[in-house]
């Protein structure tokens, strides 16, 4: 019988705060603990928070709630707060006040002192309470632990230089910071011998990789040096920036072996007015000639993307010029969103808010026009022989598998969870909005 100490960690947010969980799980496994599904018999309970919309800090709130009762019968119970939202500026001190029962609020910037500062928290009457105002140099994580060990994530920067006006991202993540390519390469060696066969390589903003370490080590010759590594069967990387999306990256990954066919590419409206106010850094033409590139030197690549609709000022026009870009594009996915005003962004101040009642129905709009898109590039692949690369058991059939086509399509089909981790030929044999159904061949 396994009397390990337990803990918990919940994750909100992007694939970065996923990494960053299993960075904060292998610390807490190096401490003797033993991870659970279950906060009910946790001895530690971590959230690592995200603050990017107002949904996602009310999930917390709410989960501190929770927590207040656990830990009025269990006094024991060790509860942190870490992640974007408690970089905010006060925000970190504010919950300690509001909620003096937890333990630990720490930010994103000194995920590297975690062991240090639990330490401090098991043994504090007061929460602990430490956001430095800047990161450090890049510091070096133990890696992460990942369930399954099929897929993996891998840091290349932290970071985003980027001043978007509706972002809090900078003002929480911090100036862009590249890891070098030797360790990047070295971990991604490592994971292939543990048995990974796919790593998605993470930063706020994957295309600015190696500006910052004044040699030629940019996102091309990172993707190209991984290529090479033996053993990794795909790479995929995330998240893609337009503004710079260069076309000596676009070659890379054409004549790569391993890099998926697959281009997230978040635009967030298709109306000039609206890339300008939002300060993109680039011009709906200029996105549209990108695509169109990226089709000529990647033919059958799946293109994905992000949009925002209700942005201060769009006007009725603005709206119509997104539906009208995506028609024009065919996104293969669209990942939509109402635009959620966060303190101490400039689009939290501009002039004209759009009402809730106006975005909630653009959205509604929206998701109408890109779900029958998504649909349509899904039917393409009905009869169709795809390579899918197995992840695990189906969460909603026992009996079959969940895994992912090169261009990220998943895909459900017959198979036990002794072959996750096998490339497997499958004939596609329906589909639906976000799944494709098929057998092995």
């Amino acid at each position: 019988m396994d009397l390990r100490p337990k803990c918990h960690i919940e994750t909100y947010g992007c694939q970065m705060n996923e990494n960053d969980s299993e960075i904060l799980l292998a610390y807490l496994e190096e401490l003797g603990y033993e991870s659970s599904m279950s906060v009910a018999d946790a001895d530690v309970v971590l959230l690592n928070t995200c603050c990017v919309r107002e949904s996602a800090e009310d999930k917390v709130y709410g989960k501190l709630g929770e927590l207040k009762l656990m830990k009025a019968e269990r006094p024991e119970l060790v509860v942190g707060i870490a992640g974007c939202m408690t970089q905010q500026p006060g925000v970190g001190e504010g919950l300690a006040r509001r909620y003096p029962f937890v333990n630990l609020v720490m930010g994103t910037h000194n995920l590297h002192r975690f062991p240090e500062l639990f330490a401090q928290a098991r043994t504090s009457t007061v929460p602990v309470v430490d956001v430095a105002a800047e990161p450090e140099a890049m510091p070096i994580f133990p890696r992460g632990v990942r369930e399954g060990g099929i897929t993996a994530w891998v840091t290349i920067l932290r970071g985003c230089d980027k001043r978007c006006t509706y972002c809090i991202v900078p003002y929480v993540r911090g100036r862009e910071m590249s890891r070098p390519l030797a360790e990047i390469r070295g971990e991604v060696e490592q994971l292939v011998r543990d048995g990974v066969r796919e790593v998605t390589l993470l930063g706020q903003n994957v295309n600015a990789y190696g500006k910052d370490l004044g040699d030629d080590q940019g996102f091309a010759t990172l993707i190209r040096a991984l290529d090479r590594v033996d053993g990794l069967e795909r790479i995929r990387y995330t998240t893609s920036h337009p503004r710079d999306f260069t076309q000596e990256m676009i070659e890379a990954i054409a004549t790569s072996r391993h890099v998926c066919e697959h281009f997230h590419v978040p635009v967030q409206s298709g109306s000039p007015h609206m890339l300008k106010r939002m300060a993109r850094g680039y011009t709906r033409e200029r996105y549209v000639d990108l695509i169109e590139r990226i089709r000529r030197a990647v033919p059958g690549a799946s293109i994905t993307t992000d949009l925002i609709v209700g942005f201060p000022g769009e006007s009725e026009q603005d709206f119509a010029e997104t539906l009208e870009l995506c028609r024009q594009l065919r996104f293969d996915k669209s990942f939509t969103f109402m635009f959620s005003p966060r303190r101490g962004t400039p689009a939290a101040d501009f002039p004209g808010q759009i009402p809730l009642a106006v975005k909630k129905e653009r959205l509604a709009r929206l998701i109408e026009v890109t779900d029958a898109l998504s649909l349509a590039a899904n039917r393409r692949a009905l009869g169709q022989t795809v390579e899918v690369l197995g992840e695990g058991v189906s969460k909603k059939n026992g009996e079959r598998l969940m895994g992912r086509t090169r261009q990220n399509q998943p895909v459900v089909y017959p198979g036990t969870p002794g072959q996750a981790g096998r490339l497997a030929l499958v004939r596609i044999k329906s589909v639906n909005t976000w799944t494709l159904e098929g057998e092995i061949v």
